[in-house]
């Protein structure tokens, strides 16, 4: 499987999963273990509630192989704030309170807006220009996620591309979507998986996932998603390749992991 192209769920302790992902038995603590060797990165949700400790990111990493890579939703003290210029100490207790433990295995960090939390470019940018740029001598990638559809907006594509912010497509019927580009690598959170069907989305559905995935990671654009502006050069590629983040959330969550391990089957 290419390794720009990264896939995954959110999370790995759901108990649902102990009869559909992990073998019978399978000892709970050896979960991520198990996990991290089926799909290529997961989202980790539970520090959207509360920052882990060192020893804890540290535990993490030595129980995944090569190659693996986290991301994490930031706390949601840093984001669900009315005013985000504020978040500055919240940051950086994040950022430097011991991530450096992941190394390599460090990805993306979502920051995740509340729905509430209108576009206001000055204080969007006062935020942007608090988030880390590195750490440890290793780039940090950030991406927003946005969940009011005042961000669907020229503004804010420009912003966010200036200050080299990806952007969450989120694919879902409750928020707003869109797929502009606007970093340097893509991140997609699909919210639409279906109970009825064992592996969450349709075949045809996880064919398109593939087929989209693939132009992501060549530097092109789909054209066939809900964007605010026309995709460039026609949706064919226009930048250099990227790396792409594609994580199965919510919805009929205990389909997830096969909805995940069909899709990386099919980018093999």
């Amino acid at each position: 499987m290419d390794t720009k192209i990264r896939v995954g769920i959110g999370g790995w302790n759901y108990a649902p999963w102990r009869n559909n992902l992990y073998p019978p038995k399978w000892p709970q603590k050896r979960e991520l273990e198990f996990a991290s060797r089926q799909l290529t990165s997961i989202e980790i949700n539970s520090t959207y509630y509360s920052p882990q400790k060192p020893p804890t990111y540290a535990r993490w990493r030595s129980e995944t192989p090569d190659g693996f890579v986290f991301s994490l939703k930031a706390p949601r003290f840093c984001t669900d704030r009315r005013t985000l210029a504020d978040a500055g100490n919240a940051i950086d207790g994040f950022v430097f309170g011991g991530l450096a433990e992941f190394g390599d295995r460090l990805g993306p960090i979502n920051w995740q807006l509340p729905p509430y939390k209108a576009f206001d470019r000055a204080d969007l940018a006062a935020f942007f220009d608090l988030l880390p740029r590195a750490l440890d001598g290793l780039p940090l990638r950030h991406v927003l996620e946005v969940r009011h559809t005042s961000f669907l907006c020229a503004e804010y594509l420009e912003l966010a591309r200036r200050q080299r912010i990806a952007t969450v497509f989120t694919d879902s019927p409750k928020y707003p979507s869109l797929a502009d580009a606007t970093g340097d690598f893509v991140y997609a959170r699909l919210m639409r998986s279906e109970a009825d069907i064992d592996t969450g989305y349709a075949a045809a559905d996880l064919d398109l996932w593939a087929q989209r995935a693939q132009a992501w990671s060549e530097g092109a654009e789909p054209t066939d998603l809900p964007r605010v502006q026309a995709a460039p050069n026609g949706g064919g590629a226009s930048t250099a390749p990227r790396e792409v983040y594609i994580y199965f959330i919510s919805a009929a969550k205990e389909r997830n992991p096969a909805a995940a391990k069909s899709l990386i089957e099919r980018l093999r």
